[in-house]
């Protein structure tokens, strides 16, 4: 797997100064955690799982989870999770590329029952996803011991030969987490956990939903979740304990749950300038359309918190949040002219338009040059635009 595999060679010499890396579950777990991009959601009871990740795949999708979790009622778990050991198995038999593959489980029992059942189509997997995650309740505790179990019964622990670690990505979403008279406690105690299981641990998400469900809020299309207060101070938080550079995880960005058009309050985000030619006039019109300049907008406040990435439930936000990750000639210039220069001083940067402190940039530039990795880096004269365009057409 690659982004932007779909793209043709001259397509892709003309657009990218840098490639992006091929990546599989077998890839470094720093470059996979950077490189997840658009994580898109299918709920695991849906009738053709194996032709949705395949076809989800071909579209550009690089990472998907199975969820038996909120997107499916409690009558249909146990045909869910059927159907999710079935199309693992398929998918281990045909033996194709896949895109890093995780599922989404209830509760550490299911998890080592999906597990066990697969057996050894485990092989296709990623990891799981862990809602709720929190120290308090004794809940991740529980789901690390049963990730334990699984890796020994399966060889997938990194020990065995051929067989690559099984991971898992935790969701921050509990009242813990979110009501701030137990949030730092609880925010502290969940870093101590995770850093104690560090090599279990592939990157940590954010369950902005029930996040504002906690509130009675449910933001509309026109805000993006930094709009909410409430939430956008748990976001926060979360970014300041478990986010630093020293010891810290790799953090997505929360869920955008629209996808329909509909009536606007609010005008547009998405400034005309840099829709210049009629082809990317029609683009502009095209994302106003569907509503995706908020998006947009949400996926910018992303990258500007710390947060890499982004659960998405529909996949025409998948190449949005790609086309956003990629790094900017500018920026790889500069985090190249930084990386390693830690003698301190200043100066002038490779564009000529600001200024390069040595010391203080040191975290911004190795991050900068591990996304420019896994999304590539842009053209000198290539903006995001025409990378929208692109992986849009």
């Amino acid at each position: 797997m690659r982004h932007f595999r779909s793209l043709t060679a001259a397509s892709s010499a003309a657009l990218f100064h840098r490639l992006p890396a091929e990546l599989s579950a077998a890839s470094a777990p720093e470059l996979q955690a950077v490189a997840l991009g658009g994580t898109l959601y299918t709920p695991a009871n849906r009738p053709d799982l194996v032709k949705d990740v395949l076809r989800q795949r071909d579209l550009g999708a690089v990472s998907m989870v199975l969820c038996l979790e909120d997107s499916i009622p409690d009558a249909d778990v146990a045909t869910a999770e059927e159907n999710v050991v079935s199309a693992l198995a398929t998918l281990a038999e045909r033996g194709e590329d896949l895109p890093l593959l995780f599922v989404r489980v209830r509760t550490p029992g299911q998890m080592l029952s999906v597990a066990r059942r697969a057996g050894d189509a485990t092989a296709v997997l990623t990891g799981f996803v862990i809602p709720k995650f929190d120290n308090e309740s004794g809940t991740g505790a529980a789901f690390l011991e049963a990730l334990h179990m699984v890796q020994a019964e399966l060889g997938l622990d990194g020990a065995t030969p051929g067989r690559h670690r099984l991971r898992v990505m935790p969701i921050l979403e509990s009242p813990a987490v979110i009501h701030v008279e137990t949030r730092a406690a609880a925010l502290t105690n969940i870093h101590t956990l995770l850093a104690a299981n560090r090599q279990d641990i592939l990157s940590v998400r954010i369950g902005a939903t029930d996040m504002s469900s906690a509130f009675g809020l449910r933001r509309s299309r026109d805000l993006t979740i930094y709009d909410v207060n409430v939430v956008a101070n748990v976001i926060g938080d979360i970014v300041n304990v478990l986010g630093r550079p020293e010891g810290g995880f790799v953090i997505s960005g929360p869920v955008w749950e629209h996808y329909s058009n509909t009536e606007r309050v609010l005008r547009p985000q998405l400034r005309l300038t840099p829709f210049v030619g009629p082809h990317e006039q029609e683009l502009r019109r095209r994302i106003m359309t569907a509503n995706l300049d908020t998006l947009i907008r949400e996926i910018e406040l992303d990258l500007a918190n710390g947060l890499l990435g982004k659960t998405v439930i529909h996949p025409t936000h998948v190449s949005l949040v790609h086309a956003m990750s990629v790094v900017s000639h500018e920026e790889y210039l500069d985090a190249l002219a930084i990386a390693g220069n830690e003698h301190g001083g200043a100066a002038a940067s490779p564009y000529g338009n600001k200024m390069n402190e040595m010391k203080p940039h040191q975290a911004w530039a190795r991050r900068t040059l591990l996304r420019a990795e896994a999304y590539g880096v842009a053209a000198a004269d290539v903006t995001f635009v025409d990378l929208l365009e692109a992986n849009m057409s």
